[in-house]
């Protein structure tokens, strides 16, 4: 099972400049692009999730991979956890608060597609 991250740790390793981990938002494109964590990159949890990941995020299965949705009532993210374990990643940890416990700690959002 996926290890958890706190707010404070996420905003830290933002904070940080940490480029050695991967930060996924897992909700729709148009979610993502209405407001998401600063750095994250959006792959929708769907059918095709390992495929685009792989493609679109990395295929290195020891990357530090953080994945969230929404808040912590959302599946998606404890979805993608699952299934990038089940696909052989090793250091995958879900940031459980999601966007709803960004907000909630009055931080910043990014807009846009990137």
């Amino acid at each position: 099972m996926a290890k958890t991250i706190s707010t404070e740790e996420l905003k830290a390793k933002i904070d940080g400049g940490a480029q050695d981990f991967h930060l996924v938002d897992v909700l729709s494109a148009n979610s993502y692009e209405a407001r998401h964590v600063p750095s994250a990159k959006n792959v929708p949890m769907g059918d095709d999730f390992i495929e685009r990941f792989e493609k679109e995020i990395t295929d290195d299965k020891n990357a530090e991979v953080i994945v969230y949705c929404s808040s912590s009532t959302c599946q998606a993210s404890v979805n993608a956890a699952a299934t990038l374990e089940d696909a052989g990643y090793t250091n995958v940890s879900h940031y459980q608060d999601g966007l709803a416990g960004w907000q909630d700690a009055g931080l910043e959002f990014a807009e846009g597609s990137k």
